[in-house]
């Protein structure tokens, strides 16, 4: 009879601290994107969260996919890369290993199932990609078997590692890995799907079997400015409102007719007092002529004041 040992596990400080050490040796030779999970919650967005309840919810995962979470959360993901129809990743363990995930393409005839029925309830790319749905689009895209999350039929595992089970806590790690990278990146669900979003955004008479214009407008998920300032960090002037509009086309008139008064009051005033006008032009006649006779006094002196200083002069 021979017994192993294994060695104590290591602890969830020494875990971090290796994969740490680990992804900066590694950063050093090439670009890595690790996943780095901040909070107790691995996923919190609608596409991140769809994806780990999709995979919890099939029994041949739900046994196997807890060995992952800590190896998620502690960063032992050191880089996690997703195209499409495969996810690839590199996780520390007592070694660093590889894991490949294949993922096959969503079946044509599914896809168009799905446009079809959520066509002409999406308004913008923002909206889809913001995982802000209806329930009936939700339940939709989320439908088990026929959605657009795959089942565990659609997906092979592979892990270089020495653990013999289908999957291991590095390939489970992975999963978990890419349902945080959704939260940040949920584009990469229809990368990884092989399919185009924005036939999900398209008119309703783009797919075979639904006429047109029978698909009811969605006008109480349109965007406002509020909301993509919000999103964006934008600062956008918020429209006026009717009595805003009103109240300043008001005062307009107001300042206007305030004006025209004036003017009106000064004409009238100056109509009926004709007397007091040409008194009025005449002081100011009268005023410039006074100036003008002083400027002349003080350029050239009159002829009794230049005979008086030569006999001044002569005397002295």
């Amino acid at each position: 009879m021979s017994f192993f040992w294994w060695g104590p596990k290591p602890s969830v400080a020494q875990q971090r601290a290796k994969a740490e050490k680990l992804l900066a040796r590694m950063g050093k030779a090439r670009a890595l994107s690790p996943v780095v999970i901040e909070g107790n919650k691995i996923a919190s967005s609608f596409w991140g969260k769809a994806w780990c309840d999709n995979l919890e919810r099939y029994s041949d995962y739900a046994n196997r996919l807890p060995r992952g979470r800590s190896y998620v959360r502690n960063r032992c993901v050191v880089d996690l890369q997703i195209a499409s129809g495969e996810v690839t990743a590199e996780v520390s363990g007592s070694s660093l290993y590889r894991i490949t995930i294949t993922v096959a393409p969503l079946d044509d005839k599914a896809w168009r199932d799905i446009c079809r029925d959520c066509s002409g309830s999406i308004d913008s790319m923002v909206e889809l990609l913001q995982g802000r749905l209806s329930k009936a689009v939700m339940d939709r895209v989320c439908r088990a078997g026929d959605g657009l999350f795959p089942p565990p039929k659609s997906i092979k595992l592979a892990c270089s590692c020495p653990d013999g089970a289908y999957m291991c806590k590095h390939v489970a790690a992975t999963l978990y890995g890419v349902g945080a990278r959704l939260d940040r990146q949920p584009d990469l669900l229809f990368v990884l799907r092989g399919v185009d979003q924005q036939q999900l955004i398209q008119q309703a008479s783009t797919f075979p079997g639904v006429a047109a214009g029978t698909a009811p407008a969605n006008t109480d998920k349109v965007l406002g400015d509020a909301d993509l300032a919000s999103l964006f960090g934008l600062d956008i002037d918020q429209p006026a409102t009717p009595a805003e509009k009103n109240a300043k086309t008001s005062a307009r008139t107001n300042r206007q007719s305030a004006s025209d008064c004036r003017l009106a009051n000064n004409s009238s005033k100056s109509a009926s007092n004709p007397k007091g006008e040409a008194r009025a032009g005449r002081a100011k006649k009268g005023k410039a002529t006074k100036q003008s006779r002083s400027e002349k006094s003080t350029k050239s002196p009159s002829p009794g004041r230049r005979q008086k200083n030569q006999v001044l002069v002569s005397a002295t």
